[in-house]
């Protein structure tokens, strides 16, 4: 997973941006394709009204998948401009399957700059929602909005993932306070301190335990300098046997790391394990793959495993 270009599928439908569709008179069907909503730099019109435009341009009840890219056109803006516009049109909205929040490359802002707002309102607005990504938290400064959540119940959703250079405790506990019943897969990018990832292993509880989350099949818990920590916590996790799928990748994990997956419970019920940007020897990357052989095991991003500076994938 990379932010250095925008999503080109979602939903397992390809993603259409609105605006070149409609310069070049090419709209397909409503309902199959992901419909990009973004500015660009020399836009001269407001979000608003891009916005409205392809309300009234396309058929807004069979969209099933929006794609939010950049709501400001220079310097990032809060959501919270952007985000009820979208909400208000929930009525107009009812095949919505699959929301991304922030399709912003890091060219277009760092993902350490992107600011958000509360996104709780989202769960009420579209109780049909299946996926829901967020891509951003603002780092803690006084004059950027940050990333919020309240634990909600919703009964249909199967897909979240939030993606942050660092994730801020009270949302990784809001996360963790949810109940997700039919929530299938989990990805959390937890980030750093020193942008905004301020929580703590004890916040990683409950997606270790899985008892919110019955359904939940695959865990992701990534993007993190204590990956090795972390491992050896999901070493002995309840939540293991019951998963296909595991991520503890685009942090700093170390052979440390993989020892304590190899010494604890049985992994090899994996479909998939993803190490991916990893600070592991080539000894300890072929113990793994012996190890596991019936588990396609993502060792690629292989780091320098002799650096003491050791930097996860994502941070500003």
């Amino acid at each position: 997973m990379t932010i250095n270009e925008h999503v080109e599928e979602f939903h397992g439908l390809p993603v259409t941006d609105f605006r070149e569709a409609v310069e070049k008179g090419e709209l397909p069907a409503a309902g199959a394709t992901a419909w990009r909503i973004g500015l660009d730099w020399d836009d001269e019109q407001e979000f608003a009204e891009l916005w409205q435009k392809f309300l009234d341009t396309v058929e807004p009840e069979r969209v099933a998948a929006l794609v939010l890219g950049r709501w400001f056109q220079e310097e990032p803006e809060s959501l919270s401009g952007a985000l009820p516009l979208i909400l208000a049109a929930a009525g107009r909205l009812p095949a919505l399957r699959a929301l991304f929040l922030g399709d912003i490359t890091f060219e277009e802002c760092e993902i350490s700059w992107i600011q958000m707002c509360d996104i709780t309102p989202v769960f009420a607005a579209f109780p049909r929602l299946e996926e829901l990504v967020v891509r951003g938290a603002a780092a803690d400064y006084e004059d950027q909005d940050r990333l919020g959540l309240k634990p909600v119940r919703h009964e249909k959703l199967k897909a979240l993932r939030f993606e942050s250079g660092g994730l801020p405790s009270s949302v990784v506990r809001a996360v963790g306070g949810c109940d997700f019943p039919a929530l299938e897969r989990l990805e959390l990018w937890l980030g750093v301190d020193n942008y905004g990832g301020d929580w703590t292993m004890d916040d990683l509880a409950p997606f270790l335990s899985g008892a919110k989350l019955p359904a939940l099949t695959h865990l992701g818990l990534q993007d993190s300098v204590f990956q090795d920590q972390i491992a050896a916590l999901v070493a002995r996790a309840p939540v293991v046997p019951r998963l296909a799928g595991l991520s503890l990748s685009m942090g700093a994990f170390t052979d440390e790391g993989a020892a304590a997956l190899l010494e604890g419970q049985p992994l090899t019920h994996l479909k998939t394990l993803d190490l991916h940007h990893h600070y592991l020897t080539e000894g300890m990357q072929q113990r793994l793959r012996d190890a596991l052989p019936g588990v396609a095991v993502d060792l690629s991003g292989a780091e320098d495993p002799g650096d003491n500076w050791r930097y996860v994938a994502i941070s500003e």
